[in-house]
């Protein structure tokens, strides 16, 4: 009778040095990752952070260093709504939002006709023409300051509000051409000529089928093009009286309550204020805006 052999013992197989070297760099790189995000948040949102403590915080103790909030008042908001000292911030909040408002309108309306023309339609010159575009970005706004000075001093337009959408649309528009340009370019062929045999227009294709698929860097590109115009300050500053200074403007004259004194907390109250639409436009759109700036990157 033959002995059955015993069954060999099955020992789990052991890690290679190899296998525990690339774990190892895998997780220290992890963490190196998370460290580097940290450090970057932290020196982003340390300056805003600061603002709003000072915001909240007595006149008395404007110097105070302390990292947590102390001495905490809302007379600063109040101070900077105030107009007994000078100070307008309601009025200057709605001018900033009619002059954004109406920048970012134009821009996209003439942006994305211009990007599309210039992605897909060919035409003598493109290229050059595409190139003026990005020159004119480039360009110094503080050269600019004196001839727009001089040209609406001479036609009247100081202090009213096209002399400071018109400016702000040349700042903007290289940028909204440039985001979308890219962007219509890594979109198929085939979408808009299927649309086309299926009977529609060149015109139908681009409103039913090339639209909707743009979203995402349209709404990016009026998120960018609204901040741009929102935080103009140089232009503004020459062109803008008293009844349609924007924001901007607005906090670099608040005056204090004392002669000689300068409002630091109301200042950090009124950038309190400004920032408030911004990150709430952000919150809303972040969706749209990270589906816009990934647009094209993945074929």
């Amino acid at each position: 009778m033959t002995q059955a052999a015993a069954p060999t013992a099955t020992r789990p197989a052991s890690t290679s040095p190899h296998r525990r070297n690339v774990s190892s760099r895998e997780r220290w790189a992890s963490v190196r990752t998370y460290v580097s995000a940290a450090v970057i948040v932290i020196w982003c949102l340390l300056p805003a952070y600061w603002m709003v403590l000072t915001a909240f915080r007595e006149v008395a103790f404007t110097y105070d260093t302390a990292f947590w909030p102390t001495h905490v008042t809302l007379d600063n908001f109040r101070t900077a709504f105030a107009t007994d000292t000078g100070n307008n911030l309601s009025l200057a909040l709605f001018n900033s939002l009619i002059i954004g408002a109406s920048v970012t309108l134009i821009a996209l309306v003439v942006g994305v006709f211009a990007a599309y023309a210039l992605s897909r339609i060919d035409f003598p010159f493109k290229f050059i023409i595409l190139g003026f575009i990005l020159g004119a970005s480039m360009f110094p706004g503080v050269a600019l300051i004196t001839p727009l000075f001089q040209l609406f001093t001479d036609i009247g337009w100081i202090g009213t509000y096209q002399a400071l959408i018109i400016p702000n649309i040349s700042f903007v528009l290289p940028l909204t051409v440039y985001t979308l340009t890219a962007f219509f370019r890594e979109m198929p062929w085939e979408l808009e000529e299927a649309a086309r045999i299926d009977g529609c227009t060149q015109g139908q294709a681009f409103r039913k089928v090339i639209m909707p698929l743009a979203a995402p860097a349209v709404f990016t590109t009026a998120i960018l093009a609204f901040i741009s115009s929102w935080n103009e300050f140089l232009i503004a500053s020459q062109l803008s009286n008293d009844s349609t200074q924007p924001v901007t403007v607005a906090i670099a004259s608040f005056t204090g309550s004392q002669p000689q004194q300068e409002p630091y907390t109301a200042v950090m109250a009124a950038g309190t204020i400004v920032t408030i639409p911004l990150v709430i436009l952000v919150l809303i759109l972040q969706k749209r805006i990270v589906e816009g700036l990934t647009a094209g990157a993945v074929k």
